[in-house]
C-alpha cells in the first residue's frame, strides 16, 4: 500500500498547452488563408485591376467598416430565413423517413415524389413561391427548407435501415416494443447519417435563402448582393458574400458541435 500511494497522479495539461495545440492543429489552414489573401492583394496591385472589377482585400475590409450597419441589418433576415428553413426542412424529412421505414407502402408511394421535387431547380421554383406567398419571409423559408429536405430524407432513411437483422431479432427476443426498437436501436444507428446530412443542410440553407432573396426581396444579404452588383459597389459586394459565407460557417460549426455532444461512436457504415 505504501508503494502504491507513492505512484504520481497524472497532471492535466495546462490550458496554454491546449490552446497552443489547437492553434498548431489549425496552422496549415490559417497559413493557406493568409497566403491566398497576400496573393490576392499582390495580383490586384501588380496588374492594377480596377476596384469595380476586383477590389483588394484592404478595400473589402474598408467596406466592412464603412457598411457595418447595413451588413448587420441585412444579416438578420437571412439568418432568420436560413435557420427556420433548416429546422422546418430537416424536421419534415426526419418525420417522413420514420414513416417510410415503418410503412413500405408509403415509401414506394411518396419517395418518387420527393425525388421529383428535388429535381426541380431552386432558381426555377423560387418565382413560383414568390407569386404564391408574396415577397415576405414565407417563400424564403420554404426554399431554404426545400434545399435541406432531400439529403436529410435520404440519409435518415438509410440510417434507420442500417440496423443489423441480428440486432432486431435480439430486441424482439427480449420482448422490446416497436417504440423501444426505434428509440434504442434505429434512432441511435441513424444519428451519424443524420448529422452528415445536417452538415450539408447547414450550408445549403443559407444558399437557398439568398437565392430566394434574389428573386424578390428588399432585405437580406441576397438583396444586398443584387443592389451592390447593379451599382458597381464591388467592395460591398465582396463584403456581403464573405458575410454570407461566415453565416454558413457558423451554422456548420454549430451542427458539428452538436454532433460531438450527441455522437461518441460511429456505425460500421460510416467512415
Amino acid at each position: 500500500m505504501a508503494e502504491a500511494s507513492q505512484i504520481p497522479m497524472p497532471v492535466p495539461a495546462p490550458r496554454m498547452s491546449r490552446v497552443l495545440d489547437a492553434v498548431l492543429d489549425r496552422g496549415p489552414a490559417l497559413a493557406a488563408v493568409a497566403g491566398l489573401l497576400f496573393l490576392w492583394q499582390g495580383v490586384v496591385w501588380f496588374f492594377e485591376v480596377p476596384e469595380y472589377m476586383a477590389p483588394s482585400p484592404i478595400a473589402v475590409l474598408g467596406a466592412f467598416q464603412d457598411n457595418a450597419g447595413t451588413l448587420w441589418l441585412n444579416f438578420w433576415p437571412t439568418f432568420f430565413e436560413a435557420a427556420l428553413g433548416f429546422v422546418a426542412g430537416n424536421l419534415v424529412a426526419i418525420l417522413l423517413a420514420v414513416w417510410f421505414v415503418h410503412n413500405s407502402t408509403a415509401e414506394r408511394a411518396f419517395f418518387p415524389i420527393a425525388v421529383f421535387i428535388n429535381t426541380i431547380p431552386i432558381i426555377a421554383l423560387a418565382p413560383v413561391l414568390v407569386l404564391i406567398f408574396g415577397n415576405g419571409f414565407a417563400p424564403k423559408i420554404i426554399i431554404a427548407g426545400l434545399i435541406c429536405f432531400f439529403p436529410t430524407l435520404v440519409n435518415m432513411v438509410r440510417g434507420l435501415k442500417a440496423v443489423s437483422p441480428a440486432t432486431l431479432d435480439l430486441m424482439r427476443v427480449l420482448s422490446a416494443s416497436n417504440w423501444e426498437i426505434f428509440w434504442k436501436v434505429r434512432l441511435q444507428s441513424s444519428l451519424p447519417f443524420l448529422f452528415a446530412a445536417l452538415k450539408i443542410a447547414s450550408t445549403t440553407c443559407v444558399i437557398g435563402a439568398i437565392v430566394a432573396e434574389w428573386i424578390g426581396s428588399n432585405f437580406g444579404l441576397g438583396a444586398l448582393i443584387i443592389e451592390a452588383t447593379f451599382n458597381f459597389r464591388s467592395p460591398l459586394l465582396y463584403a456581403t458574400v464573405f458575410t454570407a459565407a461566415l453565416l454558413a460557417v457558423v451554422m456548420f460549426a454549430l451542427v458539428s458541435f452538436a454532433e460531438a455532444k450527441f455522437i461518441r461512436w460511429k456505425t460500421s457504415d460510416v467512415h
